[in-house]
């Protein structure tokens, strides 16, 4: 089963979330540097709160449309490496810049010119990993490469008690968090 508004006839569509989204990212506080910084120094966890809450709604959003035929999983290969390398370089970069490509848009849509600076900075770096990417394919990918793998598959535990198990530590989470402050 397929949405009733598919192709090029989309795009509206993406847009609107896109624009929800950022507006979203703009009131939650986290589209503001400061608050993005002082995650990573541990004095303000809004940043981790509203990635827990959007991860955990997407993955039980996720798991209803498979569930209902509306979605497949697409699984892509976990690289090891190549991950964890990103993943760092993320990490660099947003506590540089202050923002992530979904932040920084925010934030120049609040009006930021800061923000857009960092953005013509991640622009650079997608450039960068574009160049460089047949060196990275052949070089970096295949360190560490364990092919498509989901959690449920690797250890044999259902979707529905991941979901469980992430729910209960990410309110688990919040109650600390909540008590810490």
């Amino acid at each position: 089963m397929t949405l009733p508004v598919t192709g090029f006839a989309a795009l509206p569509l993406g847009a609107l979330f896109g624009f929800a989204f950022g507006w979203l990212l703009y009131r939650g506080h986290v589209a503001d540097a400061d608050v993005i910084v002082n995650q990573f120094r541990l004095r303000d966890f809004t940043v981790l709160k509203v990635m827990l809450t959007a991860i955990l709604v997407g993955g039980i959003g996720v798991a209803l449309l498979h569930q209902g035929g509306f979605a497949a999983y697409h699984v892509k290969a976990a690289n090891l490496l190549g991950v964890g390398l990103g993943a760092a370089l993320f990490g660099i970069g947003m506590v540089v810049a202050g923002y992530c490509p979904g932040t920084g848009l925010a934030a120049i849509g609040g009006g930021s010119l800061h923000a857009l600076a960092a953005v013509v900075g991640m622009v650079a770096g997608a450039i960068l990993f574009a160049l460089s990417f047949d060196w990275l394919k052949a070089n970096i990918m295949p360190v560490g490469a364990l092919g498509p793998l989901r959690l449920p598959e690797l250890t044999g535990v259902p979707d529905l008690v991941w979901l469980t198990g992430l729910a209960a530590a990410t309110l688990a989470l919040f109650v600390a968090i909540e008590r810490r402050t």
